[in-house]
């Protein structure tokens, strides 16, 4: 008897489509295609949901809506033929009435907003917006409580990682001339159960 290794189906981003558009998927479960792979997306605590708030109204400064930007929160960005994940913001060039019939294929930022999904964001999304170029990502490390800054993708890894506190400032690369304070993005209290 010959041995076969079984692979697991990797779905490409049409068919992922095709699952959302005809109501396969979970209702009510909150899911995202990143490499292939369709993985649930952890709930959101309140502190997860503050820090989340926090960097919208932040970059809803730095980037006003007659500035040709669009900030969205927690929708699909189609990044390649087998991801689309949906990152917590994502800033594009563009207004809302563009994205109709497809969702973005890039953005000048993403920022990811990690508690219990640091891991997945760290290994598995900010390694995929680096080989999709886009020039820079944010992961607010709720855990550590730092602005992680990642910039200048080449070859498919960002070059440039940087770690911020409370007490620093960053300016986006899609708007240098915007100063935003780092305890901006932070929680200013912290649960009791967080680390």
């Amino acid at each position: 008897m010959a041995l076969v290794d079984i692979e697991a189906h990797r779905w490409t981003r049409q068919e992922y489509d095709r699952l959302v558009d005809r109501g396969l998927l979970p209702a009510g479960k909150r899911v995202e295609l990143v490499e292939g792979v369709i993985y649930d997306m952890t709930p959101q605590n309140s502190l997860h949901a503050t820090g989340f708030r926090k960097v919208q109204q932040a970059l809803g400064v730095a980037f006003p809506l007659a500035s040709g930007f669009e900030i969205r929160g927690q929708l699909p960005l189609a990044l390649s033929e087998d991801s689309e994940p949906e990152p917590d913001v994502a800033i594009v060039l563009g207004s809302i009435d563009d994205f109709l019939e497809s969702h973005p294929t890039t953005a000048l930022l993403v920022v990811e907003v990690a508690d219990s999904s640091l891991l997945h964001d760290r290994k598995r999304k900010i390694p995929l917006y680096a080989r999709s170029g886009i020039p820079e990502a944010w992961l607010l490390n709720l855990v550590r409580k730092v602005l992680e800054v990642f910039r200048d993708p080449i070859d498919g890894a960002y070059q440039t990682r940087i770690i911020l506190r409370a007490g620093d400032s960053v300016s986006p690369l899609g708007r240098p001339e915007a100063m935003i304070a780092v305890s901006d993005l932070l929680p200013r209290a912290w649960p009791k159960s967080s680390p």
